[in-house]
């Protein structure tokens, strides 16, 4: 496995995220192509590695004996889970730095904003491929700072408080979570994933690891964080929901629980109740809530529940499947539901759904964007939503957590209630901004592109699945 490939898809986005700065000094124009060529190089490198990782090579790729007196011999290390979840966030982030190309401008802080956008970007890549416990928290923590400063982006006391409640929630969880992996070094004298795989983790441990991974993904009950992160830039809150920061405890999950430890024969249960119950109280909040980007938050600590719901079922491969697929399928679709909220606000300068109506006549693409993205996000055929969903419910099933399975399919059903809701309300009657049109043509085609993948994830499904596949062999491999 070449080494340079995965230095390169960790080193752009973060040392690229350094020279932001200086490009700046040469104009808004050269900032801009340089954070997208550094967002779409990152991508560009992780899909280097496709070929390879398709045959089913993995392996450590840098090595150190430095740090071996504190347990850590391995730096990196590359598999097919590993990659599948870097092209879908670096993927998923370079096309909404390139959305922010007409969102962002004139604003403050701009320069600052692509500095964090591409250190957020770049802190996933090093979590997703580390290789030992401590440069998975290093990396965890990165991204918490780096949220932290966009929650907060406009400055407005307000908004710093409710990005200071996001960065102390989730550091709080992260604490938790050392502290468990520190559990784990003193029976075991190391911090590297490949040493530790299939070591019986403990019960207390095991729930300290869990409840790091809840919060940073904003499960119940630690999800209050992120519906109010929305006060963030659209941009933001899609990296957030759809590309990074909630995607780390998920993704956490699916390499500590699913492919290192053992864990007690308990945990899919708890774990899985856990999971599904967060997504049926968050469906049912959103029911009621009229923000726009509050419901596609909840929404998100729902859909979460699904990803989560699968994982927990450990080493059942039709659920590992869904759960990984939803990864990305869950990603495009919520990057372009807060995409279009983005262009709503931008252009109608409010979130209240109940001030909002007909607005299908004047933004149609965004409009056919916003339900194409529901659709898949509520698991409607043919969409890429669909498959990754069938397959987390029908691997419950086949584990016999039959009621866990049932609590998803009702809350499949609440999903679509509140998101039809939300474009009724907002594209359907009679119009009440007449004369607001479409965003730039940036966004548009940014939204275009999310919808259109939505699509054909579900279409030609075979494609993503055979990186999907490989990841769920080696997971289960013991």
């Amino acid at each position: 496995m070449p080494t340079a490939n995965v230095l390169l898809i960790i080193g752009v986005p973060l040392l690229g995220a350094l020279t932001i700065p200086l490009v700046a000094l040469f104009g808004r124009a050269a900032r801009t192509v340089w954070a997208n060529l550094l967002a779409f190089g990152t991508f560009a490198s992780a899909a280097l590695l496709i070929p390879q990782v398709l045959t089913g090579a993995q392996g450590t790729v840098l090595r150190t004996t430095a740090l071996n007196f504190i347990g850590i011999h391995n730096l990196f290390q590359v598999d097919a889970l590993a990659l599948f979840v870097a092209l879908a966030s670096s993927g998923i982030g370079a096309l909404i730095v390139l959305y922010s190309t007409g969102y962002i401008a004139h604003t403050d802080n701009e320069t600052e904003y692509h500095t964090m956008v591409l250190l957020f970007i770049g802190s996933m890549m090093g979590l997703v491929f580390s290789a030992n416990l401590i440069f998975l928290y290093i990396f965890w923590e990165i991204a918490g700072i780096c949220s932290w400063r966009l929650i907060g982006y406009y400055r407005k006391p307000e908004y710093t408080r409710k990005a200071d409640k996001a960065f102390v929630v989730t550091f709080m969880g992260a604490s938790l979570m050392l502290f468990g992996f520190f559990m784990i070094f003193s029976r075991t004298q190391t911090f590297d994933i490949a040493a530790l795989r299939g070591f019986p983790i403990g019960s207390v441990a095991m729930m300290l690891i869990f409840a790091g991974m809840i919060a940073k993904s904003a499960t119940f009950p630690l999800h209050t964080w992120l519906p109010d992160a929305g006060i963030a830039p659209s941009t933001v809150t899609g990296l957030l929901h759809a590309a990074v920061l909630v995607k780390i405890g998920v993704y956490a999950f699916a390499r500590l629980f699913c492919y290192t430890f053992t864990l007690p024969t308990y945990a899919p249960t708890l774990l899985g109740g856990i999971a599904i119950g967060s997504a049926f109280v968050a469906a049912c909040a959103a029911l009621v809530e009229n923000d726009i980007k509050r419901i596609l938050a909840y929404s998100t600590v729902s859909q979460l529940g699904y990803i989560f719901l699968g994982f927990a079922m450990l080493h059942n491969q039709v659920a590992l499947s869904g759960s990984i697929f939803y990864f990305l399928a869950h990603g495009l679709g919520k990057a372009a539901l807060f995409l279009c909220a983005g262009v709503i606000e931008h252009q109608t300068h409010t979130k209240d759904i109940r001030q909002l109506g007909g607005l299908i006549k004047t933004m149609p693409i965004t409009a056919v964007v916003f339900l194409v993205s529901a659709l898949s996000v509520i698991g409607m055929p043919p969409f890429a939503g669909f498959f990754s969903k069938f397959m987390v419910v029908a691997g419950t099933l086949q584990q016999g957590e039959t009621a866990l399975a049932v609590v998803a399919i009702g809350t499949a059903f609440l999903t679509l209630i509140y998101l039809l809701r939300v474009f009724n309300k907002v594209f359907l009657g009679e119009p009440t901004h007449p004369t607001v049109a479409e965003g730039t043509p940036s966004m548009l085609f940014v939204l275009s592109v999310f919808a259109l993948l939505s699509l054909f994830g579900g279409l030609f499904v075979s494609g993503p699945m055979n990186l999907v596949r490989v990841a769920v062999t080696q997971i289960v491999a013991r």
